[in-house]
């Protein structure tokens, strides 16, 4: 039987091999923070948005190159442009065409009368026939030079006030041939670019970012003071992935060589060392395998989370040796079959806590659930399938092994004392303390943690162009295309008076470029009637009367506006048809003061139609919410954890689970004391101590009295504190308190569970 079961987990471990190269060739493997989030299943359109606006940036690099004056600008950005450009295979100029203007007017002038900016409609709704007659002769008379249109086409001169506050959607404006803007002491020559490649491809190491800051170390060598800012989902990506690349290296196999420095140590000898690291070979890369298989993409994180199952995934190992140490080779079948059930209640345990993190509907933590489960499942059964067939020589005892067992002696054991009551109450106090001083906080920041020069630069780059944000923004939703530009007609009217107060720079709307046809016949009604005043004064003047030009019978649909030369500009925001209603982005431009939200928000209250989404906000409400959820679900883990005890231990089940229980309590209080806020990812780490810190009690219990459970317990707990200790020092902020949980609850368990060991002579029922 126990051969059958060897050659059963060889022909899987086989076809695991054979998925891994074909994954590792193609290596699905992804970047993008937004993959760990959460969809907004109560509001599709919502997610739908905020992907598209962000997918519209995914490949683009925005650089600002700057010096004191025009001049020397220019210098260095041919400089820049230079070197961006022998990147050529990384790299390639996002092209403006310089006949984009040009056409754009040519494709408006048909419907030149029915646009208006608001201050044209309040202008010719109140204008007098002398005004407009006094507007037309001056535009008739002015100085000759470059205009959009003949003036009989635009006797009041409507249209370049038109174009002026379309062109007002960003800070760049042409000049020489090129994108400039002024701001905060400097000259600035605007470049754009897109990467070749995925921003989020994995093998292509930090090549967007090497070019950039080459052109960053040219600048600032050909013009002394010069700056170059650029910012880009790329450069984000490329950060992200070499830090994960890095933690992974260092997490894994830092653990991975300290756990085996242990094993060397212990047991003196290369088979358990080669036989521990099989286990968590295998154990990682089925736990690969079965991720890929069960998602579309494996997420970086995963893997550097993954990395941390090193620290656990050999304690099945470290029990079978431990045991066996000292044990004919002929024994290696008893031995096993008398561990089977504490590691099967040790696997079963710390699987339920591995999968509990699947409950939130996080991505990245259902992929993190299923690659943890997996690869302890998988560890397991390699010690189980192959330990005793492959483990045939001799294994002694070593010194290092004989003290380390003898010293359960030597610790102390729960009694009911005076000093252990007073002790428990002056820990209770502290615990209850810390408790109290604990505070939440629930940030979607906490979810990456981007290099500071990269926040820098976005924000800079953010300042000067007036870029607006896709994290805030009002969605509109209608019964028709109709219906959704007359509602944002309506909110930009609200918003305007926000603008007006300097609450935020401008706003950015479909129904700027395309307005509704209610609004088109209406302007262009009002236009008509206005210019014909205009011109009737104009002839009785001049005793000419000049013909007015002829425009578009039908209004400017959105299929027509969609299929111009000008919708590239504005596509992202038009959503279409989702489901059965309409819907179109608003975005808002320099809004840099987060206490301007609020006002924000209230504008949509009661205007049918409309929506404020504020995704960070959004975002960080859903991390609180499944902050307290996961908080509950360890409540009722704990409960089902000991009544499984019970089961097993029966009175005794206590001695297993009370420590886990006092390490949960004893590191939300050290938070608490140390000013660390509580997050989601601090809860998820808490949750893992029960499946996790449960086990040492377990194998205290079933084997009680034996030197040979605490050695293999003692191991695991210092082999475990390595890993997630390692794990403390992420850059992520998320990994990083989820480690600093892990490690204060580990060292806290691990401490106190040898207290509360067995008496002399208990039975365990």
């Amino acid at each position: 039987m126990a051969n059958r079961l060897a050659i059963l987990w060889a022909l899987v471990v086989l076809a695991v091999g054979v998925h891994q190269v074909s994954f590792w060739r193609s290596a699905r493997l992804d970047t993008d923070v937004l993959a760990l989030l959460p969809e907004d299943e109560q509001a599709p359109e919502v997610d739908a948005a905020t992907r598209k606006l962000a997918d519209e940036a995914g490949r683009q690099v925005v650089l600002l190159v700057g010096a004191q004056d025009w001049a020397s600008a220019q210098k260095v950005a041919d400089e820049a442009t230079r070197v961006l450009e022998q990147a050529s295979d990384v790299l390639e100029p996002a092209v403006v065409d310089t006949s984009a203007l040009e056409q754009a007017v040519d494709f408006y002038r048909p419907y030149r009368d029915r646009l208006l900016t608001p201050a044209q409609r309040q202008w010719l709704t109140r204008a007098t026939q002398e005004e407009l007659g006094g507007t037309a002769l001056m535009k008739l008379y002015q100085p000759a030079g470059a205009r959009m249109t003949d003036w009989n086409a635009d006797p009041l001169g409507l249209w370049p006030d038109w174009w002026q506050a379309r062109a007002a959607e960003t800070s760049a404006r042409p000049r020489d041939g090129r994108l400039w803007l002024s701001g905060e002491g400097r000259e600035w020559v605007l470049l754009t670019w897109k990467s070749k490649v995925s921003a989020f491809a994995l093998g292509d190491g930090s090549r967007v970012t090497a070019v950039v800051e080459q052109a960053r170390a040219r600048v600032e060598a050909t013009v002394p003071g010069a700056r170059l800012v650029a910012a880009g989902v790329p450069l984000y990506a490329e950060a992200a992935a070499a830090q994960a690349s890095w933690e992974m290296s260092t997490i894994g196999f830092g653990s991975l060589a300290a756990v085996l420095l242990l094993v060397w140590l212990t047991f003196r000898s290369l088979r358990p060392i080669l036989l521990v690291g099989v286990s968590l070979t295998l154990g990682c890369a089925v736990a690969l395998t079965v991720t890929a298989l069960v998602f579309e993409r494996v997420h970086l994180l995963t893997l550097v989370f993954g990395s941390s199952l090193v620290g656990v995934a050999e304690d099945y190992g470290f029990h079978y040796f431990a045991a066996r140490q000292g044990k004919a080779p002929s024994e290696r079948g008893p031995v096993m079959r008398s561990l089977l059930p504490g590691m099967a209640l040790a696997l079963i345990t710390s699987v339920v806590a591995y999968l509990a993190l699947g409950v939130a509907p996080f991505p990245g933590l259902r992929q993190m659930a299923v690659f943890s489960a997996a690869g302890l499942t998988a560890a397991f059964l390699t010690v189980v399938c192959w330990f005793p067939s492959l483990d045939r020589g001799a294994l002694p005892v070593t010194a290092f092994s004989e003290r380390f067992s003898a010293s359960i002696t030597r610790w102390p054991r729960i009694a009911s004392t005076r000093g252990w009551w007073v002790t428990g109450a002056v820990l209770a106090v502290l615990v209850a303390v810390g408790l109290w001083k604990l505070k939440p906080q629930d940030d979607l920041r906490q979810l990456q943690g981007a290099p500071p020069n990269l926040i820098a630069d976005q924000r800079e780059l953010g300042r000067l162009l007036g870029l607006p944000s896709p994290a805030q923004f009002f969605l509109v939703e209608g019964d028709s295309d109709e219906q959704v530009l007359a509602r944002e007609a309506t909110l930009k009217q609200h918003l305007d008076t926000l603008v007006a107060q300097k609450v935020f720079a401008g706003y950015r709307a479909v129904s700027d470029w395309l307005p509704s046809q209610a609004q088109q016949r209406e302007d262009a009604a009002l236009s008509a009637r206005a210019e014909a005043q205009a011109v009737a004064a104009v002839s009785e003047s001049t005793g000419e009367a000049p013909p007015r030009a002829a425009f578009a019978d039908e209004p400017l649909t959105p299929s027509r506006f969609l299929s111009g030369p000008v919708a590239s500009a504005i596509r992202q925001q038009w959503l279409g048809t989702l489901g059965a209603r309409q819907y179109s982005v608003l975005m808002l431009r320099g809004l840099n003061d987060p206490k301007q939200l609020p006002k924000l928000e209230a504008v949509a209250h009661g205007l049918e139609g409309i929506r404020w989404v504020d995704k960070t906000a959004e975002i960080s409400g859903l991390l609180g919410r499944y902050r307290r959820i996961m908080g509950g679900l360890i409540v009722a883990g704990y409960v089902a954890v000991l009544l499984t005890l019970v089961a097993r231990f029966g009175r005794q089940a206590w001695r297993a689970w009370l420590p886990s229980v006092l390490g949960t309590l004893i590191t939300l209080a050290l938070f608490g004391w140390s000013g660390a806020p509580l997050q989601l990812f601090t809860v998820l780490g808490l949750v893992l101590l029960l499946g996790m810190g449960v086990d040492y009690g377990i194998f205290l219990l079933e084997h009680p009295g034996d030197g040979s459970a605490w050695l293999a317990v003692a191991l695991a707990g210092v082999s475990t504190l390595l890993s997630f200790g390692l794990l403390g020092l992420s850059a992520t902020p998320a990994l990083r308190s989820f480690g600093l949980a892990m490690l204060l609850g580990e060292v806290t368990i691990w401490i106190l569970t040898p207290c509360f060991r067995l008496p002399p002579g208990k039975a365990t029922h």
